[in-house]
């Protein structure tokens, strides 16, 4: 693989579908690189909240073969119990890493669910919106995506996990109104990733499921999005903290790329890129 990055975001104005099919065109799975500059993180505690420690480590993710960095500075904690941060607030705490990131090379993804940080994100340079909720949360969200023709990953959620529901149906269903949504607004199917959010608003049990059932997400005919980096449905297989959850995250991953994944989100690129590397070599030379 080459080291070069010719799809910089930097100097160019928003353009998701050229963003994507420029990404895919690499006839591999991408990596997505997570650079968390909150103070809360579940999986890294705040170790990016300085600004120039998160440059350094977003710096470090793309020579380690990041295809894309996404940027969070609100936490957006599966489990219910994050803080809520205003669009001032994520806005400040961006103002001195986005841009910084953004002049590395590669698209940048701005990690929000709040219309006008994503906005803000995308003058700044971002060329990707990841929504946790899916378009359905803000509802100037859709219209951010449409005016800006940024690419957007849509993803689903659930406000508290339901054991009783069939949580497959729940994510088709959801995934629907959000393709409901992006028409109505605008948005290019172009323009769409679909992430089924492992860990959001379901059990573990569900977060196993959906990623047992990967493959039935193949129906919608858009790129898939798989983040089970450190998650705690891991913990429930096998004991440990989420900075120990790496075997975990990569046997999630890999499963999940052989079921049809095109993008896997992870706190761990170097990791993560050496595992995609080794099974593609494999799988190519049966």
């Amino acid at each position: 693989m080459s080291d070069a990055h010719p799809l910089s975001s930097a100097g160019s104005a928003p353009a998701g579908a050229p963003i994507l099919s420029g990404l895919l065109a690499r006839k591999r799975t991408l990596v997505m690189g997570i650079l968390n500059v909150t103070p809360d993180s579940f999986s890294d505690g705040g170790r990016f909240f300085d600004a120039g420690k998160a440059v350094a480590h977003a710096r470090e993710m793309v020579a380690r073969g990041a295809d894309i960095i996404d940027v969070g500075a609100e936490s957006t904690r599966p489990y219910g119990d994050a803080v809520v941060v205003s669009a001032d607030e994520e806005i400040a705490r961006l103002k001195d890493v986005l841009p910084q990131v953004v002049a590395l090379g590669i698209p940048v993804s701005i990690d929000s669910m709040k219309a006008r940080v994503g906005s803000w994100a995308l003058e700044a340079g971002a060329t990707i919106l990841n929504d946790v909720w899916g378009l359905q949360r803000d509802p100037d969200m859709a219209d951010v995506a449409a005016r800006s023709h940024a690419l957007v990953i849509v993803m689903h959620n659930r406000e508290k996990a339901d054991p009783a529901i069939d949580i497959m149906a729940d994510v088709e269903q959801f995934f629907e109104r959000s393709l409901a949504i992006a028409d109505k607004a605008g948005v290019s199917r172009a323009q769409i990733v679909l992430d089924p959010g492992i860990g959001f608003g379901k059990t573990p049990e569900q977060s196993i499921e959906v990623l047992a059932k990967f493959r039935a997400l193949k129906k919608f005919g858009l790129p898939l999005l798989i983040g089970a980096s450190r998650k705690r449905f891991i913990n429930t297989i096998v004991p440990s903290e989420p900075d120990q959850r790496l075997g975990g995250s990569i046997a999630s991953h890999l499963l999940a790329v052989i079921d049809g994944a095109d993008i896997v989100r992870t706190h761990d690129v170097a990791e993560t890129m050496q595992a995609l590397r080794v099974a593609a070599a494999i799988r190519s030379a049966r």
